[in-house]
């Protein structure tokens, strides 16, 4: 049988960080044949060795559940749903989808520790860890020569990546740059809950969740259970609602890039809500019969 997610893991395979940077170039292609891809490929090598502890002043990355494969997955979709809005007819300059995809790179580095933060893992910043990757990124935009109008328009995107900062509260420059933080903030819900694994990744994002001191679950179980709760009430209406809908346009991209007329984050994410529902109810039929025998 062919899971739901399937399809979608079968077009590339984000563990693969090289197999994710061609096919967000093949991407860029569609959306812009003359842009030059140099740019991205630097950086998203310079993020490789980050993450990977080769970058100096930074440890390696510690995080189970915010990783590189999440990065990789967030700039792919991040290109994708750039080129979804694309085929629907919105123009966009080559700078700005550049600084899209270096925000998507860079959104999670406040994750990362510094050489000398040596206690515990980077999961105790995850409350405003978002502020974090802005300073990492930053630093490195500043010492490769980049704008400040650069950094100021690549922070505004990153920012989109708070899950309950009010997006009208950020002073973006333009439209242009309002609906890029749109997509990035889009790309790093459905990343996350359209995961091939996210039903076995969960547990490792309650972790990250103690350690960083976050209340409300008290056990991985009331992850799995809350997960649809989280989806329409949280994720979806931020999506539907401030994001402005851009997940919508993932239909387009792979309509257009692969002759598949179907929302495949889409199609995933209702997979693993799924997944999660009945992992649940047999979790408690487990505890129902441990009880039952304990009780005889």
């Amino acid at each position: 049988m062919i899971r739901d997610n399937d399809r979608l893991y079968d077009l590339t395979d984000t563990n693969s960080p090289a197999e994710s940077l061609a096919e967000i170039k093949n991407i860029l292609l569609l959306i812009d044949p003359p842009l030059d891809p140099s740019p991205i490929e630097k950086i998203y090598a310079d993020i490789l060795r980050l993450f990977n502890g080769e970058y100096p002043g930074y440890r390696a990355s510690n995080t189970k559940y915010h990783n590189l494969e999440h990065t990789c997955s967030t700039a792919l979709a991040t290109a994708r749903l750039i080129h979804g809005l694309h085929v629907q007819g919105q123009v966009f300059s080559p700078r700005i989808v550049q600084l899209c995809l270096i925000g998507a790179l860079f959104h999670d580095t406040g994750l990362i520790q510094t050489e000398e933060e040596v206690k515990g893992t980077g999961a105790q910043y995850t409350i405003g860890h978002e502020d974090r990757s802005i300073a990492v990124m930053e630093k490195y935009l500043i010492e490769n020569g980049y704008s400040q109008e650069d950094i100021r328009d690549c922070g505004h995107i990153i920012k989109c990546t708070e899950l309950f900062f009010p997006i009208e509260d950020i002073p973006f420059e333009s439209e242009e740059v309002r609906t890029m933080g749109k997509v990035l903030g889009t790309a790093d819900l459905v990343a996350q809950m359209a995961d091939k694994n996210y039903q076995e990744k969960l547990p490792l994002l309650f972790l990250e969740f103690q350690e960083a001191g976050m209340e409300g679950f008290e056990t991985p179980l009331e992850l799995f259970r809350k997960t649809e709760e989280f989806y329409r009430s949280v994720a979806r209406k931020r999506m539907v609602g401030v994001l402005g809908g851009v997940s919508s346009a993932a239909l387009y991209h792979f309509r257009e890039r692969w002759k598949i007329d179907n929302n495949l984050y889409e199609e995933s994410i209702k997979y693993n809500i799924r997944q999660m529902k009945e992992t649940v109810v047999e979790s408690l039929l487990q505890l129902s019969i441990i009880s039952g025998g304990d009780g005889k």
